[in-house]
């Protein structure tokens, strides 16, 4: 390709990492069946070539801390920085979050020997259990990070309040939530909280699930299980016919640019600022070469005011199991469950 990919801190405690990303759940997990792992370890290796060598994973993406695991062996190690997440659980078709001290020393552990590595780069609360204050949460990860078990602490999906909470007991260093032209509200609160704490911001699902780079086809082409068709409003026929006309007006501008939605979409996100990290998702290497292509994309004020003022378009919430499914509170104590 050759884009130079640049670097970016996050937070001010030494992480440091490609200015985009590559979220590696869907290789796995969630948009449909897991994909040939050859075809994965390839791509993860193709990616680190390229220069994109922040790599995004969770326990709760099926099988996909092995499969990053297995496309370390052979001296990738070193090259590369491993952010992954623990907090949610499923039992019985329902999503528990937990953020006990017990279970985030288990999590973590069990997370360590999937990865096959010694240390953790970037260790996420992927999601905040209500039930616990979240000092205790933050207590536990504080002795993981003494004892060297993992390098630097985030939070996804936190309130502001909560991540003032979680930042006064251990420094954090990276927020993890959805941001892009199809999902702004986090500008309210959560961005200027992060400025003001100098907490980097790492923007998932920056192409809005495929809608913004693939338009309507990013679910016509959804294999069986894509949790887009069940879970995600705005791909819902009441919405997604007013929803596709954000991809029809980003795609007369990339036609005018040169460059693809995608493109546009992610080049917005990053000159947001400096401390804004992207993490697209993708199973192509064909989709990884475009997504690089948004580092030589320069927008200039009035195309940003332009995208910006799509997101006011956007119809339908953005999840539905955000609110309905996750179970926070009145949850059995972690001993009576397989966590």
């Amino acid at each position: 390709m050759g884009v130079n990919v640049p670097r970016v801190k996050l937070g001010s405690q030494g992480l440091e990492v490609s200015k985009l990303g590559l979220g590696c759940m869907s290789m796995s997990a969630y948009y449909g069946p897991p994909k040939p792992e050859a075809d994965m370890i390839q791509l993860i290796h193709h990616s680190i070539d390229s220069g994109v060598t922040f790599l995004d994973t969770s326990d709760f993406y099926g099988d996909n801390e092995i499969l990053i695991g297995k496309a370390l062996k052979g001296g990738v190690r070193e090259k590369v920085q491993i952010a992954t997440k623990f907090g949610i659980v499923s039992r019985e078709g329902e999503m528990i979050v937990n953020g006990e001290a017990e279970y985030v020393r288990a999590a973590c552990e069990a997370s360590l020997k999937r990865l096959d590595i010694h240390c953790i780069d970037l260790y996420y609360v992927h999601r905040i259990d209500t039930r616990v204050p979240i000092e205790v949460t933050m207590g536990e990860l504080k002795k993981l990070v003494e004892e060297g078990k993992i390098k630097y602490v985030g939070l996804s999906e936190a309130s502001a309040s909560t991540i003032r909470r979680a930042h006064a007991v251990l420094p954090i260093s990276a927020v993890q939530i959805e941001w892009s032209l199809w999902s702004r509200d986090v500008e309210q609160e959560i961005i200027p909280t992060c400025r003001e704490l100098g907490i980097g911001i790492v923007a998932y699902s920056p192409l809005g699930h495929g809608l913004l780079s693939a338009g309507p086809k990013a679910l016509e082409n959804a294999a069986e299980g894509d949790v887009r068709k069940t879970y995600f409003p705005r791909f819902k026929d009441e919405n997604l016919e007013a929803n596709k006309s954000v991809y029809e007006e980003m795609s007369e501008m990339g036609t005018r640019r040169g460059c693809s939605t995608a493109q546009l979409a992610l080049a917005w996100l990053m000159q947001q600022g400096d401390d804004v990290c992207p993490i697209p998702g993708t199973t192509k290497i064909k989709n990884l070469n475009d997504n690089l292509g948004s580092l030589t994309v320069k927008l200039t004020s009035e195309e940003m005011d332009k995208l910006s003022a799509l997101a006011d378009t956007v119809k339908g919430e953005r999840y539905t199991f955000m609110t309905h499914t996750w179970i926070n509170a009145n949850t059995p104590p972690l001993s009576s469950w397989n966590a």
